[in-house]
């Protein structure tokens, strides 16, 4: 894993994207040379109304590589399915085709040849399904991993061994597992290597590149001077909280301490942090307004209309913001007027209190657009913790730790939860978000904020967790 502005990028994900950035950043001028050469060959000439620059190759890529981007094809649990990469690919590349079209000739009148701009495209299709494709092959070979030795066999280290996903391990290779203490045995037994010497000398038999740390009571039983040495002689040794951090995206409740959440870096704020913040904010804001306008003029029409002009448009509803401060929150109406008759509850699968237009406008995240006001207004950010209502709050805060830790920043439309976990809608949903959250309020940055909202794009297009 490469550490990016406090974010956790898998090394390979990182990788991949480079050698797609310099694909599509050169995508132009190798179209233009193939053209040139094929011209010549059969004795005519293409004519260049202009020829291919810098400036349109960085356009090209900024526009492919965000399509590429939200159609998930840079997330950390990228799916291996062929049917399901190529398809993104290709739905990727026609949308950045189209709108690099209307980017070229409608705003910027740029006189460039169109059979340059879609071989191009297609140059760019070739390249990205092949690189797709060796890094599926090879990205997770045990020699490119780093080698991890988990040092405990008890409740903490069988959390590490039940990590089944390839994308949970992406980077790493689990060798095996070492008591250093009185701790039972919950390990597989073929899993458990025997320490004959020192640790050191275990760590050099087995190539071990990195020693995690997972051991519930380390006052007595921690091997501190063994480690010391590892840890002198190259070893890296991290202690559980953060190898799920680095590993899941999570700051995992059952495995963090008060302690560890002090002496850990991150939870940092400042004044020109809230000031790119707000900017990002309320740019991001105006510009999807601008964009969005006319399909929430129709989903506004086809409420009234729905409800024969006996219901209204928004639903207006309390939740927790910034510090615990209480805000309106505004969305359209997806329910029935009376869904909450009988007082607060979660929305469930196939909630009957639904309406029609409002399976709909949930599906597609719609029913979310007003809260851009809200993001204007200074209530919401657009990206943060998704808010609670009170109601939740008080009895999701009294059962789970560090709840109200999440109200530390704004709340905001889209968050690290979103893009990571289903709908929540149970008490064990909101424990499972919260160590979203956590992850967020620790290792805020603009580059997290940015990949979250290339990433909701995905979420949006293939209608995940909406319910």
């Amino acid at each position: 894993m490469v550490r990016i502005f406090k974010h956790y990028v898998p090394t390979s994900l990182l990788l991949l994207g480079v050698l797609e950035s310099l694909l599509l950043i050169s995508a132009l001028f190798l179209a233009d040379a193939l053209l040139g050469l094929l011209s010549q060959g059969a004795g005519s000439t293409v004519i260049h109304l202009t020829s291919p620059t810098f400036s349109n190759a960085s356009l090209l890529l900024l526009v492919v590589f965000s399509s590429l981007m939200a159609m998930g094809l840079y997330r950390r649990r990228l799916s291996c399915k062929t049917g399901d990469w190529f398809l993104r690919i290709t739905l990727a590349l026609l949308i950045g085709g189209l709108l690099i079209y209307g980017i070229f000739s409608l705003v910027l009148s740029v006189e460039l040849s169109w059979d340059v701009v879609w071989t191009a495209i297609l140059i760019s299709f070739v390249g990205i399904a092949f690189f797709r494709f060796v890094f599926f092959k090879v990205a997770d070979q045990k020699y490119l991993n780093r080698r991890i030795l988990v040092l405990g066999t008890g409740d903490a280290a069988l959390e590490v061994a039940k990590l089944r996903r390839k994308s949970d391990c992406r980077g790493c290779t689990i060798v095996g597992f070492v008591n250093v203490s009185d701790e039972e045995e919950l390990i597989e037994r073929e899993k458990i290597l025997e320490k004959k010497g020192s640790l050191f000398e275990l760590v050099e038999a087995n190539f071990i590149d990195e020693l995690v740390v997972a051991i519930i009571d380390r006052r007595k039983t921690l091997p501190v001077d063994e480690l010391l040495e590892c840890k002198m002689r190259g070893t890296r040794v991290i202690d559980l909280p953060t190898f799920f951090e680095r590993q899941l995206g999570v700051l995992r409740l059952d495995v963090i301490s008060p302690g560890w959440m002090i002496f850990s870096d991150g939870f940092k704020s400042g004044l020109l942090r809230d000031a790119i913040k707000r900017s990002v904010d309320l740019g991001v804001s105006l510009a999807m307004l601008v964009v969005v306008w006319p399909i929430m003029l129709l989903t506004a029409m086809a409420i009234f209309i729905e409800s024969k002009g006996r219901g209204t448009v928004f639903y207006k509803q309390f939740r927790v913001g910034e510090m615990g401060v209480p805000f309106e929150v505004i969305k359209f109406r997806s329910m029935r007027m009376d869904a909450e008759k009988n007082g607060a509850q979660w929305a469930s699968e196939n909630d009957d209190r639904i309406t029609a237009v409002g399976t709909f406008i949930r599906k597609t995240r719609i029913d979310e657009l007003p809260q851009l006001i809200n993001v204007l207004r200074g209530d919401m950010s657009f990206v943060g913790p998704r808010p609670e209502r009170p109601e939740f709050v008080t009895q999701l805060a009294e059962s789970i730790p560090y709840f109200n830790d999440r109200h530390m920043v704004k709340p905001g439309i889209t968050g690290w939860a979103q893009i990571g976990y289903p709908y929540g809608a149970s008490e064990e949903d909101s424990k499972q978000k919260l160590q979203y959250d956590l992850y967020y309020v620790k290792n805020y940055s603009l580059f997290l904020d940015l990949s979250i909202i290339f990433q909701t794009a995905e979420v949006i297009l293939w209608g995940k967790g909406a319910r």
